[in-house]
């Protein structure tokens, strides 16, 4: 078929033969058009091109060649503010948020209201406020205070407020990046709301997604990017989910994993009492040798702090933490502590926290295990790229090689570089925060293979996931938090969705008992399990 699909004189925005070259080409001979009033799902592995075709668009990267047209005229974004000024804005995966400044400021930091009749410079705050009320009203951010500095909300917060940002305005063409990767469901109905707004006003909407039941719901056509190269497009309505993977990733995928059996043995992490002001209150569970522990719950939930009271990037105010051959209490004040005892964090923020972006994968790599790379105190690049490779072979990085740029990468293959440092380091307990969030569905049954392994090995995982059925796809266990608390702590062969989702309001409701009718410490029942 014609994968243009589309007749490109009559179309809001066209792009034609575009291509992008960096030291190898990442997009090739792309053609595509977009009509007012239209959802264009596009999709892809990681690495595949996506994310750099609409920074084309949005003005962020300059092509290597081809033409793009927006309505009838040449189209040739030189910045990013030069796009958004002809009315075409991007929301990026990767936040475009000032942390230090307020949500209000960040939301109309270019258009900030003046006082005075001259408007010399001082800023009508009543005004900001008001606009910023309404504005952070049509994503559900009304229980926030439009004053609050971004940087001390969480990562599926700031995701709205970036949102909200991009639907302040005159928007022709809008860009979503992995909008909902870190969103409640609330959020993400919010979300397509405002999308069935801007349809209905005549904006022409891209819309990039590994969530094949979002493009789905809200899509009319899908783009398939394989390789830098588009390879189908279609009705969507044409096309099944299991015909796009197989688009996707260039082979059949099961639906299954098979992790094989696994001897569960004696708990390797025993948390007690953990508590650290609201945000975690009185939580208690353990993990055993050869378990996947889940954790669920809304944003806001306390999922994220716990794992970082574990990890002891937070002071807890009580609590126990417990790990090891046999099982002993241990102090762990600070990062350092808990990777000295065997605990290893995967951080659910990459950019912020996990990776140096401007070094090398081989340096990121090895920053979790300069022990196995130095000789006499220095650091061996021999050494240094050989750990590195072993990861890329492993967890299938998209590469150049180990001397490349983290920065250089797709977001889903900088995830795969935090989690292959701490997979080449021997810890017992791995603490994974969102391990797929922005990953494809390619890499994704990847990592849970790798997860799998790990488990069989006898190592102690818990998963942090927004996503409850990949939860209920890899874990033996679930646990829920809601406000703080641990809620329930669900069986593999017990749990149901609507159960796990009851827990996971329970504490909003002010019931704060255990949902699953046992104790948070309360552990299998049987010693060996094949999961699905």
């Amino acid at each position: 078929m014609d994968l243009t699909d589309h007749d490109e004189t009559h179309s809001l925005l066209s792009v034609h033969g575009i291509g992008k070259t960096y030291a190898e080409p990442v997009l090739a001979d792309v053609t595509l058009a977009l009509n007012a009033g239209e959802v264009l799902a596009l999709t892809g592995e990681n690495g595949a091109g996506k994310s750099t075709l609409s920074k084309i668009i949005g003005g962020l990267v300059t092509p290597s060649a081809g033409t793009m047209r927006l309505n009838g005229q040449p189209y040739a974004p030189a910045s990013r503010r030069e796009a958004e000024a002809l009315g075409v804005r991007m929301v990026m995966q990767e936040l475009n948020l000032l942390p230090t400044l307020s949500v209000a400021e960040n939301l109309f930091f270019e258009r900030l209201p003046r006082r005075g009749p001259r408007a010399l410079g001082w800023i009508d705050r009543k005004q900001l406020r008001e606009d910023a009320r309404a504005a952070m009203a049509q994503v559900g951010l009304d229980a926030i205070d439009p004053d609050t500095p971004v940087g001390t909300l969480g990562i599926g917060h700031q995701q709205m407020v970036e949102i909200a940002r991009n639907l302040i305005g005159d928007t022709r063409v809008l860009i979503f990046d992995e909008p909902t990767a870190m969103l409640t469901a609330r959020e993400v109905e919010l979300l397509f709301e405002q999308i069935a707004r801007l349809k209905a006003s005549g904006v022409a909407i891209v819309y990039i997604s590994h969530r094949l039941e979002e493009l789905a719901r809200i899509a009319e056509r899908v783009a398939v990017l394989r390789d830098g190269r588009l390879v189908h497009v279609d009705r969507m309505a044409n096309v099944t989910s299991d015909r796009l993977v197989t688009l996707m990733v260039g082979r059949e995928i099961g639906e299954r994993i098979e992790f094989g059996e696994r001897t569960l043995g004696a708990p390797l992490l025993r948390i007690e009492g953990l508590s650290r002001g609201n945000a975690v209150r009185d939580v208690s569970f353990e993990v055993r040798t050869g378990e996947i522990f889940g954790v669920s719950g809304l944003i806001g939930a306390g999922r994220t702090e716990l794992m970082r009271l574990i990890y002891g990037a937070d002071r807890l105010d009580r609590g126990t933490v417990s790990v090891g051959r046999p099982l002993q209490p241990v102090s762990i004040a600070s990062p350092a502590d808990a990777v000295r005892h065997g605990i290893a964090l995967i951080t659910e923020d990459r950019k912020g926290e996990g990776l140096l972006l401007p070094h090398s994968i081989a340096a990121n790599v090895s920053l979790g295990n300069l022990a196995s790379v130095a000789r006499w105190g220095i650091v061996d690049g021999q050494r240094e790229s050989a750990l590195a490779r072993q990861q890329i072979d492993a967890l299938r990085v998209r590469t150049r090689g180990p001397e490349q740029p983290v920065g250089e990468l797709s977001g889903g293959n900088q995830q795969k570089v935090v989690i292959g440092r701490w997979l080449a380091r021997d810890a017992d307990v791995l603490l994974f925060d969102e391990p797929t969030r922005g990953i494809d569905v390619g890499a994704k049954f990847d990592i849970y293979t790798l997860m799998g392994s790990l488990a069989r090995e006898g190592r102690a995982l818990v998963v942090v996931s927004s996503d409850l059925r990949e939860l209920m796809l890899i874990c033996d266990r679930i646990g829920v938090m809601s406000a703080g608390r641990l809620t329930g702590i669900f069986n593999r062969d017990e749990w149901t969705q609507d159960a796990l989702l009851a827990a996971a309001f329970a504490g909003h409701l002010g019931d704060a008992r255990d949902a699953s009718g046992a104790t948070p410490s309360s552990s299998h029942t049987h010693d060996a399990r094949s999961l699905p």
